[in-house]
């Protein structure tokens, strides 16, 4: 087995083998940076040198399950629970244009006070007053909220099935159960919603073989974005104490594969790249992302929103980050997308 052969089947649009996706996870060397250099290619390729600013709002942290490795997660008792207003939302969303980002992602914890007809509420508010496409990451819910949902508007929706494997899933979330979130994929799909998903990497006790079948799953899905980004440890959750079992190197070539197996996907530089890597970001960019997703949240809320420690841009306020990440895309000599960057699937 050698990369360029793999190379080939990927340039014939032939699917990868688990043993082959494991060959490019222990890539090193100049196997390593040619992974790079062709998911970057790829990349370019199909998705060009665009990239599209969707801002995160995080508007409420209340949450009622019990991940084990999230930071609010219903059982820390040190987050300071917090809820935004309707129009402290929508101010941000008023000024996201200015700031070069066409899309408002709404994310919070599972949090019941927003009820389906609330939450399409707000949605109808936020496309009568902007034209901005919206995004909802607010968890597991049935059909027919979906579907309020988007006749209401919404354009997308996030929900990262974190693992393929059924046994490491109940292992992080003692509430759910892996086939309820693929349920809810599949239905968002079969809605026509734009639907994203994705995983966590070096989830404790995750092998390079099941971190092969993430990708490969990923994969069948045929998600219009793909969000994925590194397991850190938070101190007041249930997986405090644990460590991921992947050196850093592994994130970025999971990211670069994803690239090369979903060449129409929308793939963003996740913020916790940032975390373990000053230029993590950055780099991801340059091997195989198009999207950037900065932070709207209002900085009175922000350090109440960690998911993780020794998250970014914390302290930073909404019009510091734009400037930043533009700052940081210009001088990678891209550009900044112009519309709402749309599913590229049919």
């Amino acid at each position: 087995m050698n990369i360029k052969t793999i190379f080939k089947k990927i340039d014939n649009d032939m699917p990868l083998s688990q043993e082959e996706v494991e060959f490019l996870l222990s890539a090193s060397g100049d196997d390593m940076s040619a992974l790079y250099e062709k998911a970057d290619s790829v990349r370019r390729e199909y998705m060009g040198d665009e990239i599209f600013l969707r801002g995160i709002i995080e508007f409420s942290n209340f949450c009622t399950k019990k991940c084990l490795y999230c930071g609010i997660n219903s059982r820390n008792d040190k987050v300071a629970r917090y809820r935004m207003s309707d129009e402290e939302i929508l101010e941000v969303c008023r000024g996201m244009l200015s700031r070069g980002q066409t899309t408002a992602v709404l994310q919070s914890g599972e949090d019941p006070f927003y009820t389906k007809e609330k939450m399409a509420g707000l949605i109808k508010a936020i496309k009568k007053e902007t034209s901005l496409a919206v995004t909802l990451s607010v968890g597991e819910r049935d059909r027919d909220t979906y579907a309020l949902w988007k006749d209401a508007g919404m354009d997308r929706y996030l929900l990262r099935f974190e693992t393929s494997d059924e046994e490491l899933f109940r292992s992080c979330h003692p509430d759910s159960d892996l086939k309820t979130r693929v349920k809810c994929l599949r239905d968002l799909k079969s809605l026509g919603v734009q639907t994203g998903s994705g995983f966590l990497i070096g989830l404790p006790g995750e092998t390079i073989q099941q971190l092969a079948r993430d990708i490969l799953f990923c994969t069948s899905l045929s998600l219009d974005m793909i969000g994925v980004g590194p397991f850190i440890p938070h101190g007041d959750t249930g997986f405090g104490l644990e460590n991921n079992p992947f050196p850093k190197d592994v994130f970025f070539k999971t990211v670069s594969i994803l690239r090369l197996l979903n060449k129409i996907a929308h793939i963003p530089s996740t913020t916790a790249f940032d975390a373990i890597d000053p230029d993590g970001r950055n780099l991801l960019l340059e091997r195989g992302c198009n999207v950037f997703m900065p932070n709207a949240t209002p900085g009175k809320y922000r350090k109440h929103y960690l998911l993780y420690p020794g998250k970014p841009c914390v302290d930073e306020s909404s019009e510091d980050c734009a400037s930043c990440v533009i700052a940081r895309i210009t001088s990678l000599g891209r550009k900044l997308g112009k519309g709402p960057g749309h599913s590229l699937r049919k």
